[in-house]
């Protein structure tokens, strides 16, 4: 009778929340086994040795973290993920598990607040995104039996349907009382500046995050007298750390029942510190774009004298320069688009000279160029360089429940 039942649901294609939370449990198991057969081993193993580290030691939970990473985000050579190879040899799946199991390649990490428990589900507020998750595991009930209203969960979602109408606890599930709020606050925090894209999953923070850039853009440009500077070092810092006291001494003045609560920073207080790469430069280039937030570039002077004087092309050091900056994934195609449309009358013959190619125009052939040595740059939507929290994460962080 239970064959019939379920020959009937996959003759249909659809499945119900219920019946795919109870399929999931059996689906997970298969697709762990199928990333643990030996056709994957020689990509597994070494993500799990590199953790265990010289004393060959991983602990159950880790080692379960990281073979959930690999099952759901890691890419095989062809792009592919374990999920893609999974679904594609299981001819058998009716179209609502495929979805389901296909939607598991984009799973949500956060750090959870626990709203409130509802039948099987736990309500959780992602304290990263600000969004919240109706969320089950594959066990059960049992799995939220030692949490309560007011605790914190540390784990990954994944959905149940494409809409994320039901989520699903995947991998390692790590629970701390509310009492712990003041330290998953900060690593709340620290989640949200280190990783953005994790915030950005909130429709809302993307815009809110772009209309808060273009406040500080705008601050930027009118306390530095522009939007792109070219300092030594040492001047560069001290710019930086004067904009940034400003910046919290005009935040705290707008709030100023606030500011009997916070001790303002000294003066000599460093809140910006140049990395060492980007301090042994003879110049630091400082753009704040419009669209590529505020990013530093080691010396960019050097380069900029390039295109003020294409005879530079000659020279060993101004070529090695151009190329890093044409090859390294860690710049944005922004610095060169800068001072092609600031040299409009030399940026033909720099690239002519470096390329080796009389027939370079920068207006005909510049960006396809960019796109070759940057096509990472081009495959996803530009998001905004400031991060912004959410309220319920902004009062745990000051301390107050």
């Amino acid at each position: 009778m239970a064959e019939d039942v379920q020959g009937a649901r996959q003759g249909a294609g659809e499945l119900s929340s219920s019946d795919l939370i109870e399929r999931s449990a059996e689906l997970k198991a298969q697709l762990v086994a199928f990333a643990q057969s030996a056709r994957f081993d020689r990509w597994l193993t070494p993500l799990l040795l590199g953790a265990a580290g010289p004393a060959r030691r991983l602990d159950e939970g880790e080692a379960i973290r990281l073979t959930d990473h690999f099952v759901l985000r890691y890419r095989l050579p062809d792009g592919s993920t374990v999920v893609d190879r999974f679904v594609a040899g299981r001819k058998d799946l009716p179209p609502s598990e495929r979805e389901m199991l296909l939607g598991w390649r984009d799973p949500v990490e956060g750090i959870f607040e626990i709203q409130r428990k509802d039948g099987d589900a736990v309500v959780l507020l992602n304290l990263v995104d600000d969004m919240e998750y109706r969320t089950y595991s594959n066990v059960g009930r049992t799995a939220f039996r030692g949490v309560s209203k007011g605790g914190f969960l540390h784990t990954c979602l994944v959905p149940v349907h494409p809409a994320g109408r039901a989520w699903l606890v995947s991998g390692t599930m790590s629970y701390y009382p509310r009492s712990s709020a003041t330290d998953i606050a900060q690593a709340a925090l620290e989640l949200a500046t280190g990783r953005p894209e994790l915030v950005f999953r909130n429709p809302r923070k993307i815009e809110q995050g772009w209309q808060r850039m273009r406040e500080d853009r705008a601050a930027f440009i009118e306390f530095c007298g522009g939007d792109e500077l070219v300092l030594p070092p040492a001047e560069a810092e001290d710019l930086l750390n004067a904009y940034y006291r400003h910046r919290q001494e005009a935040a705290v003045a707008a709030q100023p029942g606030r500011a009997r609560r916070r001790r303002l920073p000294g003066p000599d207080l460093t809140f910006f510190e140049l990395p060492g790469e980007l301090a042994a430069s003879d110049t630091i280039g400082v753009i704040y774009d419009q669209v590529d937030g505020l990013n530093f570039y080691a010396d960019y002077g050097m380069l900029r004298d390039l295109f003020t004087d294409p005879a530079l092309t000659g020279r060993r050091r101004h070529q090695d320069l151009l190329r890093t900056y044409l090859r390294e994934e860690s710049i944005t195609p922004l610095p060169v688009r800068r001072l092609a449309a600031a040299h409009p009358e030399t940026v033909d013959e720099v690239f002519r000279k470096l390329l080796r190619k009389p027939g370079f125009t920068w207006s005909e052939h510049g960006e396809a160029l960019l796109r070759r040595r940057k096509p990472w740059y081009y495959e996803s939507e530009p998001r905004p360089g400031v991060s912004v929290i959410g309220d319920r994460l902004s009062v745990l962080a000051a301390g107050r429940r």
